[in-house]
């Protein structure tokens, strides 16, 4: 018998799905923002579902950015969508 799937609830959808689905944007204290590929790294995170249009709702509607109250770099949005369609086609 398995244990139970962890959830977490994506900031843009708002909905709640296993962590294995999602993405993990962090802040550490410095103010640096990163993606945290392990989901053990210190600092205020957010989930993102793996899908290119939740990505790019997120960064039209600047989601991260008033999770994190920061700018958020580019880079992050690009890697996000790498992450995003390497998810989608292995689906």
């Amino acid at each position: 018998m398995k244990g139970k799937m962890p959830l977490r609830r994506c900031v843009v959808t708002r909905e709640q799905l296993p962590k294995r689905e999602l993405m993990r944007v962090v802040r550490n204290k410095e103010g640096i923002v990163s993606i945290d590929e392990t989901g053990k790294a210190h600092g205020r995170g957010a989930y993102l579902q793996k899908s290119v249009e939740v990505v790019t709702l997120a960064k039209q509607r600047k989601v991260l950015e008033r999770q994190f109250d920061i700018q958020i770099p580019e880079e992050i949005y690009q890697q996000l969508l790498v992450i995003a369609q390497t998810f989608e086609k292995e689906q």
